[in-house]
């Protein structure tokens, strides 16, 4: 990957109901990552999202959260892509991921959506599959028919600090989102025996 990163995207779904469960991990990482840049979201009804914009030097990255329900979340990334022409290769999605262990965190680029509603929404609506994912392991529940109300549940207190603390190394190297090379980044969270 040596694209610099234009757009971030935290999968979730609104709401307070939903806020602290599993499947808002993407939310939960964007705010601390916004929190950090030192930016607030703002609503946008064109993207149907709340976000935020991160200038610095030749850095211009938008930061977004769609506020339509997980298994719409295609629709504003489609809307930005479209309307700021951004390709789908510099747009990183930041998403819960139940095949990986609370406190792991991996990158990825491109591959198929693995269940993912918020994913599959995307990669349908763009018609591509090429972009990041940064993977933010939440864990499973042991058996397929419990994931919807497992992702849709909260995560035990040690669980949930576990994810929270596994953000700290991408927080750290952030700025790496915006340069022209990822791989940097990619190999050292993959390599960082955080699970």
């Amino acid at each position: 990957m040596s694209l610099p990163v234009k757009l971030i995207v935290g999968l979730g779904n609104p709401g307070p109901d939903y806020l602290m469960t599993r499947h808002n991990a993407g939310f939960w990482f964007v705010d601390a990552l916004a929190n950090k840049l030192s930016l607030s979201f703002s609503p946008d009804k064109k993207s149907q999202s709340e976000l935020c914009r991160y200038q610095n030097g030749s850095t211009d990255c938008w930061i977004c959260k769609p506020q339509t329900f997980m298994n719409e979340s295609g629709a504003s990334v489609q809307a930005l892509c479209s309307y700021y022409k951004i390709p789908l290769e510099h747009v990183l999605v930041v998403h819960d991921e139940i095949d990986l262990s609370p406190g792991t965190t991996r990158m990825k680029e491109g591959g198929g959506h693995g269940g993912h509603n918020g994913l599959r929404d995307i990669i349908q609506r763009t018609g591509n599959k090429d972009f990041m994912r940064l993977r933010i392991g939440v864990g499973h529940p042991g058996s397929k028919d419990q994931v919807v109300p497992y992702v849709l549940g909260r995560a035990t207190a040690e669980e949930e600090s576990k994810i929270l603390d596994s953000f700290s190394l991408a927080l750290e190297k952030s700025d790496q989102f915006f340069k022209d090379n990822l791989n940097k980044l990619m190999t050292e969270l993959n390599n960082k025996n955080n699970s």
